[in-house]
């Protein structure tokens, strides 16, 4: 895997690609309707932008389980707020993908693909800090991006209208503030973090687990409620996850084998 700083990528993109979105199509399907797949592109390694081209574990999955299905396919780089009510309208977008949890709460509003990702929320301090689990935060300034699990989570610890609690747009601003003293503490998903402290090795972080306050969870692939598309993408999860090219491009960005007996048994 290339090795990229989180923050180089997405300052590089607020400042040339923000707006404009990035696409990439599979060349190989046959025709038919396109679908469409909004992303957030400021996730490594999950998703983000390499150059002018939208990379990462998710756009290599995608591209395995498009191919699977025999669906043609772009995606575009929206941003995670856009992408979120876009794919809930379904018209211009037909699904997402941005290492996004299923939850309860989501599923009011959408449908979801078969989970494909075990992920969990991690804590990111500095050397030296006193916080060892969840419940230490309870006192302290926490980043976290707006409308995700971490948010959903911290809100819970610390309450709704803390204004310890930075809710920000996007990851790369929490990993600013933490970075700055700005925050005691960054809460994110664990390919975050882990991606994160690998390409800063001379920076005195600690990642701390907390599996009793932050339990595994799932991603899938975000759809509209009533999705026709549900109905393809599933079975061609299940076969990229039994075929063995879901864990090709596991251990091409992680490094290791993943634990797909787990992931099949997920409904």
């Amino acid at each position: 895997m290339k090795k990229l700083n989180v923050l180089v990528i997405a300052l590089a993109l607020t400042l040339a690609i923000t707006g404009c979105g990035a696409k990439q199509g599979d060349t190989k399907q046959s025709g038919g309707t396109k679908y469409k797949f909004a992303t957030d592109a400021a996730y490594a390694p999950m998703e983000f932008m390499d150059k002018d081209k939208v990379s990462g574990f998710d756009i290599d999955f995608l591209g395995e389980v498009m191919k699977e299905a025999g669906l043609p396919y772009e995606i575009v780089n929206t941003g995670w707020d856009t992408m979120l009510t876009s794919v809930q309208q379904g018209k211009e977008y037909q699904g997402g993908i941005a290492s996004v949890s299923i939850t309860d709460d989501r599923k009011q509003s959408y449908d979801y693909s078969a989970p494909y990702f075990e992920s969990t929320n991690m804590i990111l301090v500095k050397e030296g800090s006193p916080i060892k689990s969840a419940l230490d935060l309870k006192d302290k300034k926490v980043a976290v991006q707006i409308s995700t699990t971490a948010d959903i989570l911290m809100t819970k610890i610390l309450g709704a209208d803390n204004k310890s609690l930075k809710r920000l747009d996007n990851n790369t601003l929490g990993l600013m503030e933490l970075d700055s003293n700005g925050v005691d503490a960054f809460v994110a998903d664990i390919a975050i973090v882990r991606e994160y402290v690998k390409n800063n090795p001379n920076k005195k972080f600690v990642v701390i687990s907390d599996p009793q306050n932050f339990v595994s969870e799932y991603y899938g692939i975000l759809l509209p409620k009533g999705s026709e598309l549900k109905a393809k993408l599933d079975p061609a999860i299940k076969k990229v996850i039994e075929n063995g090219a879901y864990a090709k491009v596991y251990k091409k960005w992680f490094g290791q084998e993943p634990d797909t007996k787990k992931l099949l048994e997920q409904k």
